[in-house]
C-alpha cells in the first residue's frame, strides 16, 4: 500500500501580527512556538509562558478568552479546535488533545489510520493543574478544577474537583 509522505510543519517561529485576532497585552515568553496562527484568537491580557507550543490546525480555531493564564511547556493541538474561556488558569506542561486515530480494521497500523477530531471546552473561571491531559471532546465546566497529572477522559461538571487517572471527581467547590 502507497503512503503519504511526511513533510514539515514549519518551524513555528511567528510573528504576532501573523496571529488572526490579537488582544491587547499578550506576553508570548521566549520559545513559545505558533503553528498556523491564522487560525488562533486570542483575548485581552493573556499570559503564554516558556516553550508552549500553540499548534493550530488548517481547519478548526483554537480560541483563548481574556485573562488568561497559561504555563511554561504547555501542547495544545487544536486539529477538532480548542475554545478557552475568560480566566482560565492552565499550569505548566497541561497538554490539550482534539484528535485521535481510529483504526477501522483490525490489522491495519494505526499511525495510518483515519483520524477522528472532537472539540475541547474550557469554560470561564476554570482551571488545570500542573501536567494534566484533557482528552478530544472533553469540556470543563465554569469554575472546575482539574488536579495535577489528572488525564481527562470525560466531561467535567462546572464546580467540581476532579483528580486521578483516569479523572473522577474528588470534591465539589
Amino acid at each position: 500500500m502507497k503512503r503519504k509522505l511526511f513533510t514539515s510543519h514549519g518551524t513555528g517561529k511567528f510573528k504576532p501580527g501573523q496571529i488572526h485576532k490579537l488582544g491587547n497585552n499578550v506576553i508570548f515568553e521566549n520559545a513559545v512556538l505558533v503553528f498556523h496562527p491564522e487560525n488562533i484568537e486570542i483575548g485581552h491580557n493573556v499570559y503564554i509562558g516558556h516553550n508552549t507550543i500553540l499548534k493550530a490546525y488548517y481547519n478548526n480555531k483554537l480560541i483563548i478568552g481574556n485573562n488568561t493564564w497559561i504555563g511554561q511547556d504547555c501542547f495544545f493541538h487544536s486539529a477538532g479546535g480548542i475554545l478557552i474561556g475568560n480566566e482560565v488558569g492552565i499550569g505548566p506542561k497541561v497538554s490539550i488533545l482534539t484528535s485521535q486515530h481510529r483504526p477501522e480494521l483490525k490489522n491495519e497500523s494505526v499511525l495510518f489510520s483515519s483520524l477522528e477530531c472532537k472539540q475541547v471546552i474550557l469554560e470561564e473561571g476554570c482551571d488545570i493543574g500542573v501536567n494534566a491531559t484533557i482528552l478530544p471532546g472533553v469540556s470543563i465546566g465554569k469554575g472546575a478544577i482539574i488536579a495535577a497529572g489528572a488525564v481527562v477522559t470525560k466531561n467535567v461538571p462546572a464546580g467540581e474537583v476532579w483528580g486521578g487517572v483516569p479523572a473522577k471527581k474528588i470534591a465539589d467547590r
